[in-house]
């Protein structure tokens, strides 16, 4: 797919993974909606930051209305990438931090598809980018929630690519080793270092899914850092 002039939204744009992403389709000519809690740091004639809780179904609703008044609802491209996580021993887990994760994580991607979804059905076009991670593919000893709201994006995932694929519209999912974002603030055993991998690499590789041939499906793609702990 060329990207000059698609319409995409990213979720959890303001930092990160979204940030690098909204910035690098900015970059290719795309029309971008920021999603984020916080507004996010872009200035660009075709770019609109957007402030909602995307893991908030009304919220949600109103940022898909004020994104669609900007640039119209032929909306090509959803890159669910919003996301946060806790580290906590199973039963220690304050239930408040249990049900923030799986609403940002999980139900966010529910809320947000399912609008956009209709008119990639009748475009017979879109593409859908859901960014799980690894530990979407095994279990963490103290992060289980975060584990578990993961392993539901790959099966959320999987099943939508399996509904959608014969209408034209391509579900794909990303599953990123540790990556030096804002992600690891709120976390005691580990800090975000260079030996993990660089925010603007996973957007590149997520352009480079969107940009596939149209008979071309991209399902599960794993990225890891080569050297996480650095050189021998």
């Amino acid at each position: 797919m060329n990207l000059q002039d698609k319409i995409a939204i990213v979720t959890g744009s303001s930092k990160g993974i979204g940030l690098a992403t909204a910035r690098l389709l900015l970059e290719k000519g795309a029309k971008v909606a920021g999603w984020s809690r916080s507004a996010t740091p872009l200035e660009h004639e075709i770019f609109l930051s957007v402030i909602a809780d995307v893991g908030d179904a009304q919220q949600v609703k109103e940022a898909y209305s004020q994104t669609i008044e900007r640039f119209g609802q032929e909306i090509t491209i959803l890159i669910n990438n919003a996301g946060l996580g806790f580290e906590s021993d199973f039963e220690s887990l304050d239930e408040d931090k249990w049900h923030l994760m799986f609403r940002t994580n999980v139900d966010s991607i529910f809320y947000c598809s399912r609008l956009v979804i209709p008119q990639m059905k009748s475009m017979q076009k879109g593409h859908i980018v859901n960014i799980s991670s690894i530990a979407g593919t095994n279990g963490i000893a103290g992060m289980a929630a975060y584990c578990g709201t993961k392993h539901a994006v790959r099966g959320l995932s999987h099943s939508m690519f399996k509904e959608l694929r014969n209408w034209g519209i391509k579900v794909s999912t990303i599953y990123p080793g540790s990556t030096n974002t804002h992600f690891f603030d709120v976390f005691d055993s580990i800090e975000a270092n260079d030996n993990m991998m660089r925010p603007e690499d996973i957007a590149q590789t997520i352009c480079q899914v969107l940009e596939t041939h149209h008979n071309y499906l991209p399902v599960d793609i794993e990225v890891r850092p080569l050297q996480p702990k650095g050189k021998q």
